[in-house]
């Protein structure tokens, strides 16, 4: 099988700036701007800028008896709908910058899909693939222990996100309900396992809000030639818990997965055949990557980016689609599973040639929605059933789908929508959905005292 994408111009790495995480906030909050003349100029920062940034140094006993310091960073962006709410990510490349600019998506993911938290974020710079069990719920214990009450049910509600899971948010509940006993401390985190208030459904929350949004923006007709995801050639960067689930709903409604990566690389059905989703979930439990699967053939992560298809889902890290690889792109829709995986400069390549992307604000809010339904059922010491949480998801999903879609067809049919001064596309609907919401209640609140 020939190359998939050497038809297509070959891509040059972006430049650091372009991936820099405040320009990328920065330029699609500008843009976003444009829409809202009635916001006032004064409210403009402090819809953008965060609340509170918090820094701490944590010291760790490592296993071999050493200390080992690592930093953990906790932003609060915005609290004007509700206490915090944001995941905390372990990973070596996690920086204050990028931390900030992850409050604000979630500042703005909660305005969008009406759930009254504001963001927050936080992160530990480390490399858990290099950490044991035991150094990881170390570190764990020390951040939120030196968090304090800067963190708490009704002020900021921490959640898993990269390289942290349902035993990690165990141990943060446990380090706080130490720290505050007598109290009903569940609400403090979400995400937590189902033995300590976790969830139903909260594992699948994310992909599934994924695809969810994916069937409603295309049955709203966004995309002119694709009118289901049954039958939907599609192709997944990132085989986590997101990308894995969000395959998986899709086989079951027909989509045909052609194609899934990891951090090592990625695999491409033979012969533009489907791939065996079983065989896929066997072979990673077994050598830890889904490279190398019988029967397919490996690519790059770059070459999954290229793959003609109707859906691609980025569902790994942050600037994946840039201005160096976005005019390869041959998706007819991309959904957005990651945070910030496409950078505003490639939102303007794929706007001209016609390519729909669900935002990430959008396209996985699931799992911020299902947390928040976490929170409600712990503070109500009361548990749903799995089906009406899914329901109770798909309602709101679609919902905040409607109005985007909506807010994308009233732009001005008149006004640039690439390299203009305005920007139509979906994620600049979206942003404006969503603060305008928040100025809206800016407004309502006043400004205290």
């Amino acid at each position: 099988m020939n190359n998939p994408a050497a038809t297509t111009p070959a891509s040059t790495a972006p430049t650091s700036d372009e991936l820099a995480p405040a320009r990328v906030l920065f330029e699609q909050f500008a843009r976003a701007r444009r829409h809202l003349d009635d916001v006032e100029p004064g409210l403009v920062d402090f819809l953008r800028l965060p609340r509170r940034t918090i820094t701490i140094n944590v010291p760790v006993e490592m296993d071999n008896g050493g200390v080992q310091n690592f930093v953990g960073y906790r932003v609060m962006h915005n609290s004007l709908l509700g206490p915090g709410k944001g995941g905390i990510r372990f990973h070596p490349e996690v920086s204050l910058d990028e931390v900030a600019a992850l409050a604000a998506l979630m500042t703005w993911k909660c305005a969008l899909v009406r759930i009254p938290f504001g963001g927050a974020k936080g992160g530990v710079t480390c490399d858990p693939k290099h950490l044991s069990r035991a150094e990881q719920r170390r570190i764990t214990r020390r951040f939120i222990a030196g968090l304090g009450d800067n963190i708490g049910p009704y002020t900021d509600i921490p959640a898993p996100d990269m390289y942290t899971d349902a035993q990690t948010m165990a141990w943060i509940y446990d380090t706080y309900d130490n720290l505050h006993p007598g109290e009903n401390n569940l609400p403090v985190v979400t995400g937590k396992p189902l033995e300590l208030g976790g969830s139903e459904g909260r594992d699948e929350a994310t992909g599934r809000g994924c695809v969810f949004a994916a069937e409603r923006a295309i049955a709203l007709g966004v995309v002119p030639e694709l009118t289901s995801v049954d039958g939907a050639r599609v192709a997944i960067q990132g085989y986590g818990e997101v990308g894995r689930v969000a395959a998986r709903l899709l086989a079951e409604r027909g989509a045909h997965i052609i194609a899934v990566s990891d951090s090592r690389g990625g695999v491409l059905a033979e012969n533009g055949d489907k791939l065996d989703l079983g065989a896929v979930a066997a072979h990673k439990a077994d050598t830890g990557t889904v490279v190398g699967l019988p029967e397919t053939r490996s690519i790059t992560n770059a070459d999954l980016l290229a793959l003609p298809c109707d859906i691609l889902i980025p569902a790994a890290l942050g600037g994946q689609i840039h201005a160096g690889n976005a005019h390869q792109a041959q998706a007819r829709l991309i959904v957005e599973g990651a945070n910030r995986p496409i950078t505003p400069a490639a939102d303007d390549i794929l706007t001209a040639r016609g390519i729909h992307v669900l935002p990430d604000i959008l396209a996985n809010a699931g799992g911020v929605t299902v947390s928040y339904y976490e929170w409600v059922q712990n503070i109500e010491h009361h548990s749903w059933p799995l089906e009406s949480i899914n329901g109770r998801l798909r309602s709101r999903i679609n919902s905040a789908t409607d109005r985007v879609v909506n807010r994308w067809r009233a732009f001005p049919a008149d006004c640039p929508d690439a390299t203009g001064a305005w920007c139509t596309d979906l994620r600049t609907a979206a942003l404006v959905e969503a603060l305008e919401r928040l100025a809206l209640v800016v407004n309502q609140r006043g400004i205290w005292p």
